[in-house]
């Protein structure tokens, strides 16, 4: 008692067909069979290769007087943002 037969989910699976149409049955099924390989591939993949480049002396020095200009371009925030 309790458990669910073959004659109530053949019965279920002939109402969702009927709801959702077998077209749109076989998108969702395709589409989250593509985004379960997807998955598996991004699982797969070595973590190595996704390591952050390094960021050269030179880069980092161009970067500060842009960062030093963006903080004080910068507005305080007034009773309406609040």
């Amino acid at each position: 008692m309790g458990g669910i037969g073959a004659w109530q989910l053949l019965i279920l699976l002939l109402i969702v067909v009927i709801v959702f149409g077998t077209k749109r049955l076989r998108n969702i099924g395709s589409d989250l069979g593509g985004a379960i390989k997807g998955f598996r591939k991004g699982m797969e993949e070595d973590p190595e290769t996704d390591k952050p480049e390094q960021i050269t002396t030179e880069e980092s020095t161009s970067a500060e007087p842009q960062k030093q200009q963006e903080k004080t371009t910068a507005s305080r925030p007034t009773d309406t943002d609040v």
